[in-house]
């Protein structure tokens, strides 16, 4: 059986960041012949700087993450919505993602995305603007496999409640969508 890889990024640099709780909850509730990797090196990567992606030695840490999705079958994009908009840090990767133009690791790449805020709207205004610039960086959004989760706030605390269950759900039945849109050739 062929397995469907998915690069997950969770756009907040918090170890304990509901971006990162929800990552983690991918990995686990993959469904059978889907596998989850979370890209742990974010924070790593360089503020994107043309004059750094000339001709030459690009930074290591653009080249793993680069490859990283390159690898991939299909990405898997978290973001938390800071101040109304994506936070910096995912936006940094997506711009060395788009590179270069028109043959960017993002590029035809099929693109699942989560939007989360801890108000109702589930981070509604970081995922209109995530779907526009991973269009823009040259990735396919999957509409079927995008996801918002609002009152996020509370999510994988102790005790479990129905409502990580649920999102859990939510999160294994948009890989399944990602995967079979972005990869009918796989076989389950």
């Amino acid at each position: 059986m062929a397995v469907f890889r998915v690069i997950a990024l969770a756009g907040s640099l918090r170890k304990a960041s509901i971006s990162r709780g929800l990552a983690e909850a991918a990995v686990r509730v993959a469904p059978p012949g889907i596998e989850v990797d979370i890209f742990d090196l974010l924070g790593e990567v360089p503020y994107y700087n043309e004059d750094l992606d000339a001709p030459g030695p690009v930074p290591a840490e653009v080249i793993t993450l680069r490859s990283a999705i390159i690898a991939a079958d299909a990405a898997l994009i978290i973001t938390p919505e800071y101040n109304g908009s994506l936070p910096g840090v995912l936006k940094n990767a997506i711009d060395w993602a788009s590179r270069p133009h028109g043959r960017g690791a993002l590029s035809g790449k099929e693109t699942a995305i989560i939007g989360l805020s801890t108000g109702g709207r589930g981070g509604a205004r970081a995922l209109e603007e995530l779907r526009i610039i991973v269009g823009i960086a040259g990735g396919v959004v999957v509409e079927g496999a995008c996801l918002s989760v609002g009152r996020a706030g509370h999510l994988f605390g102790t005790p479990r409640t129905a409502t990580d269950d649920e999102v859990e759900t939510k999160i294994a039945q948009s890989l399944q969508a990602l995967a079979d849109l972005a990869g009918p050739d796989i076989s389950r």
